[in-house]
């Protein structure tokens, strides 16, 4: 069973370098609609089981766009186990602001997962979330056959995390890896219904037409 993971397509907060959060939600860039064609493209002659998506709009439409796309029909449904982290008072702030109003939280949400605590925020803790997205995956890994492919599309930081607790990494080193672009797609393999995770492609990004900005990963 391969899950295809994708990061939404860029915002008009993303490229203003502010949190959006699961209660934050603004406009798509309109170039991040070419964008996801090109992951559609992508994607389009693969067999997918099925498409699950946050019903966050960002995502939501990312996911109709990309499922337009697939040469194979594939039916989409929202769950909202797949939205992006709580984030609380963050949720529209730009970076700097939050860093200089929180600057113990902003830091370990960005490099100590181990240590955050959202409570001065409101927010939602990496264990609670890992918690609802993996039970997400459980009903997912569970119900389809051991080689299906299945499209999730889903948020960066949310998907971050996930990822990351899939693969085993322990909470303190869940942001090593780096962080996953708009439009990404990162690829992992069970064999055993999702007892296992093994690492097939990272924050791909090859099938779009530009590099990789600052602004675009998270």
């Amino acid at each position: 069973m391969k899950l295809y993971f994708v990061r939404h397509g860029k915002t008009e907060w993303n490229l203003e370098s502010r949190y959006q959060g699961a209660g934050g939600d603004s406009e798509l860039l309109p170039a991040s609609y070419q964008e996801m064609q090109l992951v559609g493209n992508y994607l389009k002659d693969i067999v997918f089981a099925h498409v699950y998506a946050s019903p966050i709009k960002r995502a939501r439409v990312t996911a109709s766009v990309i499922q337009s796309q697939l040469h194979h029909p594939a039916p989409l449904s929202l769950d909202n186990r797949l939205e992006e982290f709580r984030l609380g008072k963050f949720e529209g702030m730009k970076f700097t602001d939050a860093e200089a109003q929180y600057p113990e939280t902003f830091n370990d949400f960005r490099n100590h997962p181990d240590q955050y605590d959202p409570t001065p925020i409101g927010g939602e803790s990496f264990p609670e979330l890992i918690k609802r997205m993996r039970s997400k995956m459980n009903e997912i890994t569970t119900n389809f056959d051991n080689d299906a492919n299945l499209l999730i599309v889903s948020h960066g930081a949310a998907l971050n995390a996930l990822i990351n607790s899939l693969l085993e990494i322990p909470l303190k080193d869940l942001r090593k890896r780096g962080g996953l672009a708009n439009t990404s797609t990162t690829i992992l393999e069970t064999t055993d219904h999702g007892q296992k995770f093994k690492l097939l492609d990272w924050n791909d990004t090859s099938y779009l037409n530009h590099p990789v900005r600052d602004s675009d990963l998270v």
